[in-house]
């Protein structure tokens, strides 16, 4: 359990898939990597024409990458491979074939808010609030930003990223265009999240993955770009502001 956890259920079409870890839900690279490995073998399943991630637990839905791993990084390519991991995350959400849907039922912190951005389509919880905080300890939100701006703008990014120590609501998320759908609880999210992805996994699966590779468009070159941007946290994060930030985080 330390490890994380990720389970894969198929019914009726639908594919959901259910991560966790005791911190949060945050994200430790090998629990990124089965994540990003579910996502492609899915994506060339027959019998998956809708994808719902979800996230173990009532309170956070993702805090994100793995602190611990973090405050290991001692060098350049330590720190590339490690923002790499959510790069390769959401370019494999951006490429697959199946439409997906998130569930969000909790607060949201950095590669998290990342996630949702390369979501398809999300409903969450009056209490999914969201943050970034990476500005905070020197770093920032480089990797995630593409996905992010392509929602919600750059201008209502620029709000989040630079009140790294404030929360979002989860209608602010709405009104951006991060959440589609907002309920007051996970009971009503649930009924309405089983109906809709019930309608779409009867819709024509080609017409489906068509859609979203329109709706795609223009993101082709993530495949490098995201990898740049990780090199460019990776330097940021030997930096002495950094080091000296993520002290106080050390255990």
């Amino acid at each position: 359990m330390s490890k994380g956890t990720l389970y894969t259920n198929i019914q009726k079409g639908i594919a959901t898939i259910t991560f966790g870890h005791p911190k949060s839900n945050s994200f430790p690279s090998e629990l990124l990597n089965q994540l990003i490995g579910t996502f492609n073998r899915l994506s060339d399943d027959d019998q998956v024409n809708v994808i719902v991630l979800k996230s173990e637990g009532e309170r956070a839905f993702c805090s994100g990458a793995s602190f611990d791993e973090l405050l290991k990084i001692n060098t350049l390519e330590d720190g590339q491979t490690f923002f790499e991991g959510f790069a390769n995350l959401i370019n494999a959400m951006r490429q697959c074939t199946k439409t997906i849907v998130t569930r969000v039922q909790g607060k949201t912190v950095g590669g998290g808010v990342g996630i949702i951005a390369a979501s398809d389509y999300v409903f969450a919880t009056e209490k999914a609030d969201i943050k970034l905080s990476e500005i905070s300890i020197g770093i920032g939100p480089f990797v995630i930003e593409p996905a992010i701006t392509r929602k919600i703008g750059m201008a209502a990014l620029n709000e989040l990223s630079l009140e790294p120590w404030a929360w979002k609501t989860a209608y602010w998320a709405q009104k951006k265009g991060l959440f589609a759908k907002v309920f007051d609880n996970t009971y009503d999210l649930d009924r309405e999240l089983e109906i809709y992805t019930n309608k779409l996994a009867s819709y024509n699966p080609e017409a489906l993955a068509n859609w979203k590779k329109i709706s795609w468009q223009g993101t082709e070159h993530w495949v490098n770009l995201l990898n740049e941007r990780a090199a460019i946290s990776g330097e940021l994060v030997l930096s002495g502001f950094t080091k000296k930030a993520l002290e106080k985080f050390r255990s």
